[in-house]
């Protein structure tokens, strides 16, 4: 029931504000095609502190459907790089656990978007806007570390035992559900030019963006020296004689999900009508 009144709520505001729109404007945006450049980061296992201090890039386009001056419906497609390694971390256990990670997204979401003031393109009343946005998305990622200067995905190596089987455990999905919520702000620069910054967070329903999750199952269950042994304890390559990587010891926290963030610049093409005058 609640939900039903919701959304009637909503259907409402967007058709009131839509009507509005037409009786008191000749200018009507009914879009935006725009793209983005910007700068993404990583939280998880690895940056168990939320840390911001390796931000890779991040790439964007999206296109914005307009229902009135303050809610718009936007499809979105996002290219980023994601990366972190244990010799960033304050804490000395990380250190010497010494592991990393990189990787790719590519990201498609739905977004809502509301303006928290009327914007009206070419309105020099109404050219200026904060808002917020919430939406669900889709994306993929594939991590991979380098040893010896190459370059080896991790997801087919089970480094937790998922190729194996131990305790259950399956390989994970590189396909993945994220939940983007942001704030921003927008500029309108001319009468089909927008100006935006905004800054969004992804929750997600992984916890194997770094890799890393659950713990160790022991040297003794990979052949010996090979990738896969190596890079499920790279603590060996600090200290050779007191490996971390003892079968039930702790690799990761699988009880928090991994999350990055997106911050980014973006110009916006309007799409836009008249209303025609009446024959009065």
């Amino acid at each position: 029931m609640k939900i039903k009144i919701i959304a009637l709520l909503f259907f409402v505001f967007i058709t009131a504000d839509t009507i509005a729109q037409k009786q008191h404007n000749d200018y009507i945006q009914n879009g935006e095609f725009g793209i983005t450049i910007g700068m993404a980061h990583y939280f998880g296992d690895l940056n168990t502190r939320a840390a911001i201090n390796r931000p890779k890039p991040a790439l964007g386009a999206f296109f914005r459907k307009q229902f009135g001056n303050y809610v718009g419906v936007r499809l979105s497609a996002r290219y980023a790089q994601l990366g972190y390694s244990d010799t960033y971390s304050n804490n000395d256990y990380q250190k010497i656990r010494n592991l990393s990670f990189n990787t790719n997204i590519w990201e498609i979401a739905l977004q809502g978007d509301f303006n928290f003031f009327k914007f009206i393109p070419s309105d020099a009343n109404y050219l200026f806007t904060p808002y917020v946005s919430l939406g669900v998305g889709v994306f993929t990622y594939d991590p991979f570390a380098y040893i010896d200067g190459q370059k080896e995905f991790l997801r087919p190596l089970g480094t937790e035992g998922q190729v194996i089987g131990y305790n259950g455990r399956k390989p994970y999905n590189t396909l993945s559900l994220c939940v983007p919520l942001g704030i921003g702000i927008k500029y309108n620069i001319s009468d089909k030019i927008n100006f935006s910054f905004e800054l969004a967070h992804r929750f997600t329903i992984t916890d194997y963006l770094d890799d890393v999750s659950t713990t160790y199952i022991g040297a003794t269950k990979f052949t010996p020296a090979s990738i896969s042994a190596l890079l499920q304890d790279r603590s060996i390559e600090i200290d050779p004689l007191n490996p971390l990587g003892v079968e039930g010891r702790q690799r990761g926290w699988s009880k928090q999900r991994d999350q990055y963030i997106i911050a980014e610049v973006g110009f916006t093409y309007n799409l836009s009508s008249y209303r025609c005058p009446s024959a009065k």
